[in-house]
Protein backbone atom coordinates (compact mmCIF):
# COMPACT_ATOMS: atom_id res chain seq x y z
CA UNK A 1 0.00 0.00 0.00
CA UNK A 2 2.91 2.27 1.08
CA UNK A 3 4.97 2.05 -2.54
CA UNK A 4 1.76 2.16 -4.30
CA UNK A 5 0.61 5.15 -2.22
CA UNK A 6 3.98 7.10 -2.57
CA UNK A 7 3.62 5.99 -7.13
CA UNK A 8 0.18 7.66 -6.86
CA UNK A 9 1.20 10.81 -4.72
CA UNK A 10 4.46 11.39 -6.61
CA UNK A 11 2.96 11.11 -10.20
CA UNK A 12 0.36 13.96 -8.77
CA UNK A 13 3.27 16.13 -8.36
CA UNK A 14 3.14 16.16 -4.15
CA UNK A 15 6.69 16.22 -2.47
CA UNK A 16 7.00 12.71 -0.68
CA UNK A 17 9.40 11.21 1.69
CA UNK A 18 8.54 7.51 1.87
CA UNK A 19 10.69 5.70 5.14
CA UNK A 20 10.84 1.88 4.94
CA UNK A 21 12.29 -0.08 8.52
CA UNK A 22 13.93 -2.39 5.84
CA UNK A 23 15.36 -2.31 2.03
CA UNK A 24 12.00 -2.65 0.03
CA UNK A 25 10.81 -5.05 -1.33
CA UNK A 26 12.11 -7.28 1.77
CA UNK A 27 10.73 -10.97 3.14
CA UNK A 28 10.11 -9.08 6.60
CA UNK A 29 6.49 -8.04 5.93
CA UNK A 30 3.41 -9.45 4.45
CA UNK A 31 4.49 -8.56 0.68
CA UNK A 32 6.69 -11.43 -0.35
CA UNK A 33 6.38 -15.03 -1.86
CA UNK A 34 6.33 -14.51 -5.62
CA UNK A 35 2.81 -14.47 -5.82
CA UNK A 36 -0.71 -13.05 -4.81
CA UNK A 37 -4.36 -14.27 -5.93
CA UNK A 38 -6.46 -11.66 -7.51
CA UNK A 39 -10.15 -12.30 -8.16
CA UNK A 40 -13.13 -10.41 -9.17
CA UNK A 41 -16.17 -12.89 -7.57
CA UNK A 42 -14.92 -11.07 -3.89
CA UNK A 43 -16.49 -13.64 -1.07
CA UNK A 44 -15.57 -11.62 1.39
CA UNK A 45 -17.63 -8.99 0.76
CA UNK A 46 -19.48 -7.17 -2.72
CA UNK A 47 -17.95 -3.93 -1.78
CA UNK A 48 -14.65 -4.85 -2.75
CA UNK A 49 -15.62 -5.80 -6.21
CA UNK A 50 -15.61 -2.27 -7.81
CA UNK A 51 -11.76 -1.75 -5.95
CA UNK A 52 -10.43 -4.93 -7.40
CA UNK A 53 -12.04 -3.93 -10.90
CA UNK A 54 -10.17 -1.04 -10.86
CA UNK A 55 -7.00 -2.36 -9.34
CA UNK A 56 -7.07 -4.95 -12.88
CA UNK A 57 -6.32 -1.56 -14.88
CA UNK A 58 -4.10 -0.28 -12.87
CA UNK A 59 -2.07 -3.42 -12.50
CA UNK A 60 -2.34 -3.27 -16.26
CA UNK A 61 -1.00 0.07 -16.84
CA UNK A 62 1.69 -0.58 -14.13
CA UNK A 63 2.90 -3.31 -16.42
CA UNK A 64 2.64 -1.14 -19.51
CA UNK A 65 4.68 1.60 -17.93
CA UNK A 66 7.71 -0.64 -16.21
CA UNK A 67 7.54 -2.97 -18.82
CA UNK A 68 7.74 -5.68 -16.84
CA UNK A 69 5.47 -8.82 -16.14
CA UNK A 70 3.26 -7.57 -13.27
CA UNK A 71 0.03 -9.99 -13.72
CA UNK A 72 -0.81 -13.55 -15.20
CA UNK A 73 -4.33 -14.64 -16.03
CA UNK A 74 -4.87 -18.75 -14.88
CA UNK A 75 -8.65 -17.97 -14.12
CA UNK A 76 -9.68 -19.49 -10.42
CA UNK A 77 -11.35 -21.62 -8.71
CA UNK A 78 -13.62 -20.81 -5.15
CA UNK A 79 -13.94 -24.31 -3.56
CA UNK A 80 -16.59 -25.57 -0.88
CA UNK A 81 -19.88 -26.99 -0.14
CA UNK A 82 -22.64 -24.89 -1.32
CA UNK A 83 -23.30 -22.99 2.12
CA UNK A 84 -19.56 -22.06 2.29
CA UNK A 85 -18.69 -18.71 3.34
CA UNK A 86 -16.14 -19.21 -0.03
CA UNK A 87 -19.13 -20.44 -2.42
CA UNK A 88 -21.94 -18.84 -1.12
CA UNK A 89 -20.29 -15.50 -1.04
CA UNK A 90 -18.28 -15.40 -4.11
CA UNK A 91 -22.21 -16.27 -5.97
CA UNK A 92 -23.25 -13.36 -4.01
CA UNK A 93 -20.35 -10.95 -5.48
CA UNK A 94 -20.81 -12.46 -8.60
CA UNK A 95 -24.78 -11.69 -8.83
CA UNK A 96 -24.65 -8.17 -7.53
CA UNK A 97 -22.00 -7.11 -9.87
CA UNK A 98 -23.02 -9.16 -13.02
CA UNK A 99 -19.89 -11.36 -13.36
CA UNK A 100 -19.33 -14.05 -15.56
CA UNK A 101 -18.91 -17.37 -13.48
CA UNK A 102 -19.57 -21.10 -13.63
CA UNK A 103 -20.93 -22.91 -10.96
CA UNK A 104 -19.44 -26.57 -11.15
CA UNK A 105 -20.24 -30.06 -9.46
CA UNK A 106 -17.58 -31.70 -7.73
CA UNK A 107 -17.30 -34.53 -10.66
CA UNK A 108 -17.29 -31.18 -13.01
CA UNK A 109 -14.71 -29.85 -11.04
CA UNK A 110 -12.63 -33.25 -11.69
CA UNK A 111 -12.84 -33.70 -15.55
CA UNK A 112 -11.97 -30.29 -16.26
CA UNK A 113 -9.13 -29.48 -13.44
CA UNK A 114 -7.49 -33.40 -12.85
CA UNK A 115 -5.06 -31.85 -10.45
CA UNK A 116 -8.20 -31.50 -8.10
CA UNK A 117 -10.03 -33.73 -6.04
CA UNK A 118 -12.84 -32.36 -4.13
CA UNK A 119 -15.26 -34.20 -1.67
CA UNK A 120 -18.34 -35.24 -3.08
CA UNK A 121 -20.39 -32.32 -1.63
CA UNK A 122 -18.28 -29.60 -2.99
CA UNK A 123 -19.13 -27.28 -5.67
CA UNK A 124 -16.72 -24.96 -7.22
CA UNK A 125 -17.45 -21.19 -8.83
CA UNK A 126 -15.26 -20.51 -11.46
CA UNK A 127 -13.97 -17.04 -12.23
CA UNK A 128 -12.55 -16.01 -15.77
CA UNK A 129 -10.85 -12.87 -14.51
CA UNK A 130 -8.81 -14.11 -11.68
CA UNK A 131 -4.77 -14.79 -11.97
CA UNK A 132 -1.85 -13.55 -9.65
CA UNK A 133 0.32 -10.89 -9.43
CA UNK A 134 4.24 -10.81 -8.58
CA UNK A 135 4.14 -8.60 -6.03
CA UNK A 136 7.88 -8.43 -5.85
CA UNK A 137 7.82 -7.27 -9.34
CA UNK A 138 5.34 -4.48 -8.09
CA UNK A 139 6.70 -2.92 -5.09
CA UNK A 140 9.80 -2.52 -7.16
CA UNK A 141 7.89 -0.76 -10.43
CA UNK A 142 6.02 1.73 -8.16
CA UNK A 143 9.21 2.73 -6.00
CA UNK A 144 11.27 2.70 -9.33
CA UNK A 145 8.69 4.74 -11.37
CA UNK A 146 7.87 7.04 -8.40
CA UNK A 147 11.22 7.80 -7.85
CA UNK A 148 11.40 9.04 -11.31
CA UNK A 149 8.63 11.35 -10.13
CA UNK A 150 10.71 12.84 -7.78
CA UNK A 151 10.20 10.68 -4.09
CA UNK A 152 12.45 10.75 -1.95
CA UNK A 153 13.27 7.36 -0.27
CA UNK A 154 14.88 6.13 2.85
CA UNK A 155 15.65 2.57 3.65
CA UNK A 156 16.43 0.78 6.70
CA UNK A 157 15.08 4.04 9.06
CA UNK A 158 12.71 2.80 11.10
CA UNK A 159 10.13 5.24 12.35
CA UNK A 160 10.07 5.45 16.22
CA UNK A 161 7.04 7.94 16.46
CA UNK A 162 5.10 11.15 15.50
CA UNK A 163 3.55 13.99 16.75
CA UNK A 164 1.58 16.49 15.60
CA UNK A 165 3.10 20.25 15.11
CA UNK A 166 1.44 23.10 13.74
CA UNK A 167 0.71 22.91 10.25
CA UNK A 168 1.29 19.21 10.17
CA UNK A 169 3.18 16.41 11.41
CA UNK A 170 6.86 15.94 12.83
CA UNK A 171 7.88 12.02 12.31
CA UNK A 172 11.22 10.97 14.16
CA UNK A 173 13.38 8.08 12.63
CA UNK A 174 16.41 6.46 13.60
CA UNK A 175 18.25 8.66 10.99
CA UNK A 176 16.51 11.66 11.87
CA UNK A 177 13.42 14.05 12.20
CA UNK A 178 10.80 14.91 9.08
CA UNK A 179 8.44 17.69 8.60
CA UNK A 180 5.30 17.39 6.51
CA UNK A 181 1.59 18.80 6.10
CA UNK A 182 -0.21 15.10 6.29
CA UNK A 183 1.43 11.30 7.30
CA UNK A 184 0.72 8.33 5.39
CA UNK A 185 0.92 5.53 7.79
CA UNK A 186 1.50 2.18 6.07
CA UNK A 187 2.78 -0.17 8.36
CA UNK A 188 1.59 -3.49 8.03
CA UNK A 189 2.19 -5.41 11.34
CA UNK A 190 3.47 -2.49 13.28
CA UNK A 191 0.83 -0.79 12.81
CA UNK A 192 -0.14 -0.83 16.59
CA UNK A 193 3.14 0.27 17.72
CA UNK A 194 2.94 3.73 15.44
CA UNK A 195 -0.86 4.04 16.95
CA UNK A 196 -0.53 3.10 20.68
CA UNK A 197 -3.07 6.33 21.51
CA UNK A 198 -5.36 4.37 19.71
CA UNK A 199 -5.12 1.01 21.44
CA UNK A 200 -5.74 -0.46 18.28
CA UNK A 201 -7.44 -4.41 18.34
CA UNK A 202 -5.10 -5.85 15.54
CA UNK A 203 -3.34 -8.78 16.01
CA UNK A 204 -0.16 -10.01 13.91
CA UNK A 205 -0.66 -13.91 13.04
CA UNK A 206 2.08 -16.30 11.94
CA UNK A 207 1.47 -17.73 8.28
CA UNK A 208 3.60 -20.12 5.85
CA UNK A 209 3.80 -20.27 2.49
CA UNK A 210 5.19 -23.80 0.41
CA UNK A 211 6.24 -24.89 -2.40
CA UNK A 212 5.91 -28.66 -3.29
CA UNK A 213 7.53 -30.75 -6.25
CA UNK A 214 3.92 -31.89 -8.48
CA UNK A 215 4.10 -35.37 -8.71
CA UNK A 216 2.42 -35.09 -11.78
CA UNK A 217 4.40 -31.28 -12.69
CA UNK A 218 2.13 -31.25 -16.11
CA UNK A 219 -1.54 -30.96 -13.67
CA UNK A 220 0.15 -27.99 -12.23
CA UNK A 221 0.91 -25.95 -15.29
CA UNK A 222 -0.92 -22.58 -15.30
CA UNK A 223 -3.06 -23.15 -18.49
CA UNK A 224 -4.19 -26.40 -16.34
CA UNK A 225 -4.01 -25.05 -12.89
CA UNK A 226 -5.90 -22.42 -12.01
CA UNK A 227 -5.18 -20.59 -8.69
CA UNK A 228 -7.69 -21.71 -6.15
CA UNK A 229 -9.70 -21.35 -2.95
CA UNK A 230 -10.34 -24.26 -0.71
CA UNK A 231 -13.00 -23.90 2.08
CA UNK A 232 -12.59 -27.68 3.26
CA UNK A 233 -14.20 -27.16 6.71
CA UNK A 234 -16.34 -24.29 8.33
CA UNK A 235 -14.09 -21.39 8.61
CA UNK A 236 -11.25 -23.45 7.52
CA UNK A 237 -8.86 -22.10 4.55
CA UNK A 238 -5.93 -23.02 2.19
CA UNK A 239 -5.19 -21.95 -1.04
CA UNK A 240 -2.63 -22.68 -3.76
CA UNK A 241 -1.23 -21.44 -7.14
CA UNK A 242 -0.17 -23.42 -10.09
CA UNK A 243 3.53 -24.05 -10.59
CA UNK A 244 5.72 -21.60 -12.20
CA UNK A 245 9.03 -23.37 -12.06
CA UNK A 246 9.91 -23.27 -8.30
CA UNK A 247 7.31 -26.00 -6.97
CA UNK A 248 3.09 -25.52 -6.65
CA UNK A 249 2.69 -22.68 -3.76
CA UNK A 250 -0.23 -23.76 -0.95
CA UNK A 251 -0.43 -22.08 2.28
CA UNK A 252 -3.12 -21.83 4.95
CA UNK A 253 -5.74 -19.01 5.21
CA UNK A 254 -6.21 -17.58 8.82
CA UNK A 255 -5.06 -20.75 10.69
CA UNK A 256 -1.21 -19.44 12.13
CA UNK A 257 -0.23 -18.61 15.66
CA UNK A 258 -0.08 -14.64 17.14
CA UNK A 259 3.20 -13.33 16.47
CA UNK A 260 4.77 -10.54 17.18
CA UNK A 261 6.55 -8.77 14.13
CA UNK A 262 9.80 -8.11 15.47
CA UNK A 263 10.49 -11.71 17.41
CA UNK A 264 8.53 -13.90 14.85
CA UNK A 265 9.74 -17.64 14.59
CA UNK A 266 10.49 -17.60 10.71
CA UNK A 267 11.79 -21.53 10.98
CA UNK A 268 8.80 -23.84 9.55
CA UNK A 269 9.46 -26.85 11.63
CA UNK A 270 8.00 -30.97 10.29
CA UNK A 271 5.24 -30.99 11.80
CA UNK A 272 3.95 -28.08 9.88
CA UNK A 273 5.00 -28.96 6.78
CA UNK A 274 3.45 -32.59 7.95
CA UNK A 275 0.01 -30.67 8.25
CA UNK A 276 -0.12 -28.80 5.04
CA UNK A 277 0.79 -32.04 2.94
CA UNK A 278 -2.35 -33.94 4.99
CA UNK A 279 -4.27 -31.36 3.10
CA UNK A 280 -2.34 -32.30 0.19
CA UNK A 281 -2.79 -35.65 -0.09
CA UNK A 282 -6.79 -35.23 0.72
CA UNK A 283 -7.46 -32.84 -2.21
CA UNK A 284 -4.37 -32.55 -4.37
CA UNK A 285 -2.53 -35.86 -4.22
CA UNK A 286 -0.44 -35.21 -7.12
CA UNK A 287 0.96 -32.11 -5.55
CA UNK A 288 2.30 -34.18 -2.32
CA UNK A 289 5.73 -34.39 -3.61
CA UNK A 290 9.17 -33.17 -2.15
CA UNK A 291 8.95 -29.91 -0.63
CA UNK A 292 10.78 -27.21 -2.14
CA UNK A 293 11.15 -24.64 -0.03
CA UNK A 294 9.00 -22.54 3.19
CA UNK A 295 8.77 -18.99 4.05
CA UNK A 296 6.67 -17.15 7.04
CA UNK A 297 5.07 -14.09 6.00
CA UNK A 298 2.60 -12.05 8.79
CA UNK A 299 -0.91 -10.88 8.22
CA UNK A 300 -2.11 -8.10 10.42
CA UNK A 301 -5.75 -8.60 10.92
CA UNK A 302 -8.45 -6.78 12.09
CA UNK A 303 -11.50 -8.45 14.47
CA UNK A 304 -13.87 -8.34 11.24
CA UNK A 305 -10.94 -9.34 8.73
CA UNK A 306 -12.09 -6.08 6.76
CA UNK A 307 -9.18 -3.41 5.83
CA UNK A 308 -8.40 -0.52 7.79
CA UNK A 309 -8.45 2.80 5.71
CA UNK A 310 -8.88 5.93 7.62
CA UNK A 311 -8.08 9.75 9.44
CA UNK A 312 -6.91 9.71 13.00
CA UNK A 313 -9.68 10.22 14.76
CA UNK A 314 -7.62 13.14 16.94
CA UNK A 315 -5.54 14.00 14.25
CA UNK A 316 -6.80 14.34 10.47
CA UNK A 317 -3.14 15.59 9.28
CA UNK A 318 -2.60 11.43 9.76
CA UNK A 319 -4.07 9.20 7.66
CA UNK A 320 -4.05 5.29 8.28
CA UNK A 321 -4.09 2.53 5.90
CA UNK A 322 -3.30 -1.05 5.91
CA UNK A 323 -3.76 -3.78 7.93
CA UNK A 324 -5.00 -5.76 5.57
CA UNK A 325 -5.98 -9.16 7.29
CA UNK A 326 -4.25 -11.53 4.75
CA UNK A 327 -6.14 -10.57 1.40
CA UNK A 328 -4.71 -7.32 0.78
CA UNK A 329 -2.12 -6.98 -1.62
CA UNK A 330 -4.31 -7.22 -5.11
CA UNK A 331 -5.62 -3.97 -4.18
CA UNK A 332 -2.99 -2.28 -3.54
CA UNK A 333 -2.68 -0.50 -6.92
CA UNK A 334 -6.01 0.87 -6.46
CA UNK A 335 -5.98 1.49 -2.71
CA UNK A 336 -2.63 3.36 -3.58
CA UNK A 337 -4.43 5.49 -6.04
CA UNK A 338 -7.39 6.23 -3.36
CA UNK A 339 -4.84 7.35 -0.29
CA UNK A 340 -3.16 9.84 -2.84
CA UNK A 341 -6.97 10.99 -3.50
CA UNK A 342 -7.84 11.00 0.05
CA UNK A 343 -4.21 13.05 0.63
CA UNK A 344 -4.69 15.43 -2.08
CA UNK A 345 -8.38 15.97 -2.73
CA UNK A 346 -10.05 15.14 0.93
CA UNK A 347 -12.27 11.99 -0.78
CA UNK A 348 -12.53 9.04 -3.10
CA UNK A 349 -14.93 8.10 -5.45
CA UNK A 350 -14.86 4.41 -3.60
CA UNK A 351 -17.27 3.45 -0.65
CA UNK A 352 -14.78 2.82 2.03
CA UNK A 353 -17.94 2.70 4.74
CA UNK A 354 -16.57 -0.57 5.49
CA UNK A 355 -13.29 0.16 6.25
CA UNK A 356 -13.64 3.13 8.89
CA UNK A 357 -12.66 3.09 12.22
CA UNK A 358 -14.88 0.45 14.03
CA UNK A 359 -13.60 -0.19 17.45
CA UNK A 360 -14.55 1.41 20.85
CA UNK A 361 -11.01 2.91 22.65
CA UNK A 362 -10.29 0.82 25.78
CA UNK A 363 -8.17 -0.91 27.67
CA UNK A 364 -4.76 -1.95 26.61
CA UNK A 365 -5.07 -5.30 25.30
CA UNK A 366 -1.42 -6.20 25.37
CA UNK A 367 -1.65 -6.38 21.26
CA UNK A 368 1.05 -8.90 19.51
CA UNK A 369 2.63 -12.09 21.67
CA UNK A 370 5.33 -14.32 20.72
Amino acid sequence: MGSAAAYHLARAGRKVLGLDRFASPHPFGSSHGQTRIIREAYFEHPLYVPLVQRAYELWAELEHESGRKLFQHTGGLMIGRPDSAVVSGALRSAREHHLKFELLTAAELGRQFPAFRPADDMVAVWEPRAGMVFPERCIEAHLRLAGKHGLELRFDDPVSRWEPVPGGVRVVSATGQYEAGQLLLTAGSWTRSLLADLNLPLTVERQIQFWFEPKKSAFFRPDRCPIHIWEHGPGRHFYGFPDLGDGLKIAGHHEGQTANPDSINRAVSPEEVEAMRALLRQFLPDADGALRSAVVCMYTNTPDHHFFIDRHPAHAEVLIASPCSGHGFKFSSCVGEVLAQLIVNGDSRFDLSLFRHRWQSGPDRGGQSD
